[in-house]
């Protein structure tokens, strides 16, 4: 049954495949910054930013001997942005300690930044046709669908379970071309709603569809929790220049700017606002005008749902105190700071 479930994958994939760039070469580097852009990103909004990324950094060197800070502004609007830091980190890696090549064992490989179990296997069976079974969304759908295992995917029994799976499966004279084939069938045909079911070459063997019971696969067992956060921006004017802050706090937006913040614990509103300790605090001995105030921007996370306002105050007498607390920088330079998507919205509204 190994022998055939792969084949047809492979027959399928051959016939179904969408044309990208990635998959017109061997160039481990390129596969590498593919599967780390396509983490958490869908392939239609990641395809640009790959095209982009790898015209500005069209080498490891190049993207090694570049700053973080440009790094992280050709990353402006992937989010998740720790994966271009440790894709920087892991360059520099490659560069000092495997001459520019990103090295062809497991063993070498897992121990460069940002490379875990998935991109591990991703690129030693695509760039160097290595026997690795990948295990991303779409291998955890197709295969639990295909088998109704019902083992939660986020258990460590249902790790374990479907690691053990996907090799058990592997075409290990082709794993490259077995495993995006996996992968593919699982975003076109195997989708999470609405699976093509009646044109899918594997219906007859899988076990979800003989039930009826495809959209009940795969099992999740955890429930994640939502923090809610309430961010107020201040977008300062003074003569030609504006404010940022650098983020140094170790989260997702580290060392990125973004305009000066206060966080509260509820949405609050204006006057409840100015009265704070905070607001005081950043425009002490400071005359203001308020000119606006933005809607709020709901700005979705993994395990966080930010409620942001945006407020753009002018500075009437004197910047002395602000330009000691932040970063002064004329208006029109702002497009030369890596920047939050979520600042990003804002500025193109």
């Amino acid at each position: 049954m190994r022998n055939e479930i792969s084949k047809i994958l492979i027959d399928w994939y051959k016939l179904n495949m969408r044309t990208l760039p990635w998959r017109d070469t061997n160039d481990s580097y390129k596969i590498w910054v593919s599967e780390v852009i396509l983490q958490q990103t869908r392939v239609a909004q990641g395809l640009n930013y790959y095209l982009q990324f790898i015209e500005r950094f069209p080498t490891v060197y190049t993207l090694a001997q570049s700053s973080e800070k440009e790094v992280l502004k050709q990353w402006q609007g992937l989010g998740y942005y720790s994966r271009a830091r440790n894709l920087h980190q892991g360059a520099k890696k490659v560069v000092d300690e495997y001459n520019g090549i990103l090295p062809s064992t497991y063993k070498e490989i897992i121990t460069i930044k940002g490379i875990g179990v998935y991109t591990a296997a991703a690129i030693l069976s695509i760039a160097y046709n290595k026997p690795y079974a990948v295990v991303d969304g779409n291998v955890y759908r197709v295969l639990s669908r295909l088998f109704a295992i019902d083992t939660p995917i986020d258990s460590t029994e249902g790790k374990k379970q479907f690691a053990t799976l996907a090799d058990n499966l592997l075409d290990r004279m082709r794993p490259g071309m077995h495993n995006q084939a996996l992968m593919e069938f699982g975003a076109l045909c195997c989708t999470p709603a609405q699976p093509l079911c009646q044109s899918c070459p594997l219906s007859h063997l899988c076990d979800a569809n003989k039930l009826n019971m495809q959209v009940d696969f795969p099992v999740k067992s955890k429930k994640v929790n939502v923090r809610k956060r309430f961010f107020h921006y201040f977008n300062i004017k003074y003569k030609e220049y504006i404010y940022l802050n650098k983020r140094v706090d170790n989260d997702i937006w580290k060392n990125m700017y973004e305009f000066p913040l206060i966080e509260t614990a509820k949405d609050t509103n204006l006057a409840d606002l100015m009265d704070s300790d905070s607001f005081k605090e950043i425009f002490k001995n400071t005359e203001i005008v308020i000119h606006s105030v933005s809607k709020k921007i709901k700005h979705v996370l993994t395990h966080q749902h930010i409620y942001a306002k945006f407020y753009v105050i002018e500075i009437v007498d004197s910047d002395l105190l602000l330009k000691k607390l932040f970063l002064r920088i004329n208006e029109e330079d702002i497009s030369l700071y890596p920047i939050s998507r979520l600042i990003h919205r804002y500025l193109e509204s």
